[in-house]
């Protein structure tokens, strides 16, 4: 299962890497990015976060040159400041976290993520944890699963799909994709159907997103990785679906913002506080044609960056 690392070469050149300088690749998957990270390094050392252990042992085997350099976590990087402290460490010169789902946990039929695939209800990113796509789907309320279908999936028919799943659990557990792909299908109408793109895309991204907490993970961790840089150290993250990237955008402009000053307030521009970071990407990276050509799952992809002032 190849996996093709998105926007590397821009991702790598915008950290500006030290080389002796302590870096963290939040999200590692196979490892892509971690090598290319690697390739700069003297001195310096990685510290490499993945919740799904099947993708830590894959990346050791592609890193093995760089054993030396790299620490491996098997943690959510939702728990990043506290991880790195267990190491020692406590502050960080540039952080980057290629977000979602990789290509291979995708390709996977058995990890459950693709309507592609017939296969059991499961999402889950972390294998050891006890909640998956089954449990949702399931055991969820019909409020809840509208409301996830809604906020998670920003999916249209979020009632008539979630009523749908209700009622068809009442007769038997819904155990697959394949059967899940069937009952959203049932809750559309024609001309929906008809129209370009998977009926069941939003309603899976919901669920991936909430068996895994995606988006609460993502605040706590991008808020965590700011505070841990050094001063000039730089933080990038690649997003693929608009809640995320808004989500990313918020926080870094939170964090790039100067406090509000009442202008009535008789003070020099040098008695005001400003802002500990500077936006590099006032516009997201986005990918080249010539990668989106090559893999179309470059397609959303979108790289923002922040620096912490020196």
């Amino acid at each position: 299962m190849k996996h093709v690392s998105v926007l590397l070469e821009e991702t790598i050149e915008q950290l500006r890497v030290k080389p002796d300088g302590i870096y963290v690749d939040a999200t590692l998957g196979r490892g892509g990015h971690a090598e290319a990270l690697l390739q700069k390094l003297e001195n310096g050392h990685l510290y490499a976060f993945d919740r799904d252990a099947r993708a830590i042992a894959e990346s050791k085997e592609r890193l093995q040159p760089y054993l030396d350099k790299v620490t491996f976590l098997h943690r959510d990087f939702a728990s990043l400041k506290e991880a790195l402290r267990e190491e020692g460490v406590e502050g960080i010169d540039g952080i980057m976290m290629d977000l979602g789902v990789s290509s291979p946990q995708f390709d996977d039929p058995s990890r459950g993520f693709s309507y592609r695939f017939d296969t059991r209800l499961d999402m889950r990113m972390d294998q050891e944890s006890p909640k998956d796509a089954y449990m949702v789907v399931n055991t969820y309320s019909l409020n809840d699963l509208i409301a996830i279908l809604r906020n998670y999936g920003e999916e249209r028919y979020a009632p008539q799909i979630a009523k749908a799943i209700v009622k068809a659990r009442e007769s038997a557990p819904v155990e697959t994709t394949g059967q899940l792909v069937e009952i959203i299908k049932s809750a559309l109408p024609e001309r929906v159907l008809r129209q370009k793109g998977h009926p069941a895309k939003q309603t899976f991204q919901a669920l991936r997103i909430e068996v895994n907490d995606e988006l609460e993970d993502l605040k706590h961790g991008l808020t965590d990785a700011l505070e841990l840089l050094n001063a000039n150290g730089r933080c990038a993250v690649i997003t693929f679906h608009s809640l995320e990237d808004r989500i990313v955008k918020q926080i870094f402009k939170a964090y790039s913002t100067a406090p509000f000053v009442d202008p009535k307030l008789p003070l020099k521009e040098s008695q005001m506080e400003q802002a500990s970071f500077r936006l590099i990407t006032k516009k997201p990276i986005l990918p080249k044609e010539e990668e989106t050509n090559e893999n179309h799952r470059a397609h959303s992809a979108k790289l923002r960056v922040i620096e912490k002032k020196g």
